[in-house]
């Protein structure tokens, strides 16, 4: 179930934190609780992209993203992701969430998200997001003016610009599998 109560907090948390630039970077501290573990006791991946979210309402929240996008009638969305996972999250542990926009290109907003505990990375993640209105995609540029950033984004590090170029050669859509092969049928 997602967690309602957990994106309460954060809203009330933040909706007053101290304002932080479009590229500032936002961090909230959590605990790992007994609903958030799997059967090896330790923090679910997938709960750990539900706990992702609240770092960017967190941030989206002290930027004045979300100001912003209600009054433009916009709406955001999740285009692509990669999440590397190394360390171990166990019920109990405190941990930090770290939140912040890398820059833009064209088309969709790069963020980099990553959860600290005792200060050791235990994952992190990139993610690609577009903000859309009734017609589409919303231009960056003109994203980008709406929440106050003068001129062009960022430089995108080199490890972004390498996983954008991987995923524009990704084919889509996915190929389908033939229902012929034997390995399948087996």
């Amino acid at each position: 179930m997602y967690p309602f109560l957990r994106l309460i907090r954060e809203v009330l948390r933040n909706r007053k934190a101290a304002p932080l630039p479009l590229l500032g970077t936002h961090v909230a501290s959590h605990i790992c609780w007994p609903w958030d573990i799997d059967p090896w006791m330790e923090l679910n991946n997938g709960r750990t992209l539900t706990l992702y979210d609240m770092g960017r309402v967190g941030l989206f929240l002290r930027a004045g993203i979300v100001q912003v996008m209600k009054k433009n009638r916009w709406a955001g969305t999740i285009a692509g992701s990669s999440f590397r996972y190394r360390r171990r999250v166990r019920a109990f542990d405190r941990y930090e969430l770290r939140t912040r926009m890398i820059g833009w290109d064209e088309r969709f907003v790069y963020a980099e998200q990553s959860m600290w505990r005792k200060g050791e990375c235990t994952s992190h993640g990139l993610l690609r997001m577009a903000i859309t209105d009734a017609q589409g995609l919303v231009e960056t540029s003109r994203m980008a003016a709406a929440f106050g950033h003068e001129g062009e984004s960022p430089e995108l590090p080199g490890w972004v610009r390498a996983w954008i170029e991987a995923e524009a050669a990704r084919p889509w859509p996915p190929m389908q599998d033939d229902p012929t092969d034997a390995r399948i049928a087996a």
